[in-house]
């Protein structure tokens, strides 16, 4: 259970920031979960509203937290991309560098697979079974499996033997990890299938099958993705309209407002007059 002492002096956003993100690890506040309001957090934490909102706003960009417009605050993530040294959670639209990361690994990783297939040793290879097994259990008991996933690419980019692959471990551990937070668990099963495929290829030292299993698991997920971003797009657009509306319906309501004001004074003036007149 997590606990905090209130500090008299006052906090920074960032340190409000970390303290957030332990408070929804430690207590453990799962994926899809909604943390508690402004208010509460900023009692808890004995720091302004305003501070609060400066740390949620640091943990959205880090792809933890999501603001659901009348909804409230989720978790949508519960590991950081601050281990990304690009710097590419700082790009705001998560979807669109989601992606465009996807195009990076389509470019990429079905021929990585293909040289895990033919240069792994296999030791390296019995570990990738065992990376494969463990995100399967973690995915099907409800567990956070980002963390594994992440180390079963990691794996297959070790065993390429190519040591610019593994510069770029970081971009596809990204990679994972954004498409893992938008999505959550949508593709639990596919995701299950693919990586035995995978893995399956690189244990018969079949580079083309491996290549092509890489193909499937990659395509998959950009095809989910995808529908998934349009979806969230066409959201959007139709709570700028409803915005629009309101705003109007409110102009056209303190235009009727004035008005009836105007003609109120104007009637008043009137009377007034006629009884100064008799």
């Amino acid at each position: 259970m997590y606990r905090f002492e209130k500090i008299d002096k006052k906090l920074l956003g960032e340190q409000i920031e970390d303290e957030l993100m332990n408070f929804i690890l430690q207590e453990p506040i799962e994926v899809g979960q909604r943390i508690p309001n402004e208010f509460e957090l900023a009692e808890r934490f004995g720091v302004g509203r305003s501070t609060v909102r400066e740390a949620v706003k640091g943990l959205v960009s880090k792809g933890i937290l999501e603001v659901r417009r009348g909804s409230g605050t989720y978790v949508i993530g519960t590991s950081s991309l601050d281990e990304d040294p690009l710097g590419l959670s700082k790009m705001k639209d998560k979807y669109q560098l989601a992606l465009e990361l996807f195009d990076v690994r389509l470019m990429l990783e079905p021929e990585i697979a293909s040289q895990a297939a033919k240069y792994g040793t296999e030791e390296e290879l019995q570990q990738l079974k065992q990376l494969c097994d463990e995100t399967e259990q973690m995915y099907l008991s409800g567990r956070n499996h980002i963390p594994k996933d992440i180390a079963f690419h990691t794996c297959i980019a070790r065993c390429s033997k190519n040591r610019v692959v593994e510069t770029l471990i970081p971009l596809i551990n990204t990679a994972v990890m954004t498409f893992a937070n938008l999505t959550h668990r949508m593709l639990m099963e596919e995701t299950i299938e693919t990586h035995r495929a995978i893995v399956e290829s690189i244990l018969e030292r079949d580079s083309v099958g491996a290549k092509c299993a890489m193909v499937m698991h990659l395509t998959y997920n950009r095809q989910a993705l995808f529908r998934q971003w349009k979806e969230h797009h066409n959201q959007e657009e139709k709570e700028e309209t409803q915005d629009i509306v309101q705003k109007m319906q409110e102009m056209q309501e303190k235009e009727t407002q004035e008005q009836e004001i105007s003609k109120d004074f104007e009637q008043t003036q009137e009377k007034q007059e006629k009884e100064q007149e008799e």
